[in-house]
């Protein structure tokens, strides 16, 4: 793509995003998008497809925003157990708080649902690619040893936040990002390092 088409695609999820987050996705029409986008219902239709290749898409770049934030943060921690614990407790604790993802289960659960749970298989596999790159940067960074199943170990990761994500209330009292931090630590740590040998 060249700089303005990719402008002009990123004007478009803007817009996209904004108005999901305004009246939800099923009230939102592509005319809609292309209006406070500023460009023609053609060009939404050329650069990204119909209005479900733009929720899609919205979908992705937020996953991938996010997550970006999440490493990004939980790099700075200075052992591994606690990147692991950022990681986790970051990504979970966003999520909670989304204002597109709570108003579009508020508003629409019948359609945001199955994105979350049937239909996010996109969204898992940009969340075990991030953890996968978290994990080898750990390596990188001696904090931890080489292996070959990081990505399991990832995978694994995921499906944790992902359960705490679409069902955030249960038996453990888990009110905020310290409580989840907490739970990380003595939870998922153990298992994502579990039968390592020391870097």
């Amino acid at each position: 793509m060249t700089t303005s088409t990719t402008d002009s695609t990123e004007r478009i999820l803007d817009a996209a995003l904004a108005l999901f987050e305004d009246v939800g996705i099923r009230r939102t029409t592509l005319e809609d998008i292309a209006r406070r986008a500023g460009v023609d219902r053609v060009t939404v239709y050329r650069r990204l497809g119909s209005k479900s290749d733009v929720v899609e898409a919205v979908n992705a770049r937020e996953a991938r925003r996010i997550f970006a934030l999440v490493f990004d943060t939980a790099s700075k921690s200075a052992t591994a157990a606690d990147r692991i614990a950022v990681g986790f407790a970051t990504v979970v604790h966003r999520l909670w708080t989304h204002a597109l993802i709570n108003r579009l289960l508020r508003l629409e659960p019948e359609s945001s649902l199955p994105k979350m749970t049937t239909e996010a298989t996109e969204l898992i596999r940009i969340a075990v690619a991030g953890t996968v790159e978290m994990l080898e940067q750990a390596v990188r960074d001696d904090l931890l040893p080489p292996a070959d199943d990081y990505p399991a170990r990832a995978e694994i990761m995921v499906r944790l936040a992902h359960s705490f994500i679409v069902t955030p209330q249960g038996h453990l009292p888990l009110a905020d990002e310290a409580d989840l931090l907490d739970f990380a630590r003595a939870y998922v740590v153990p298992i994502i390092t579990g039968g390592l040998s020391p870097a």
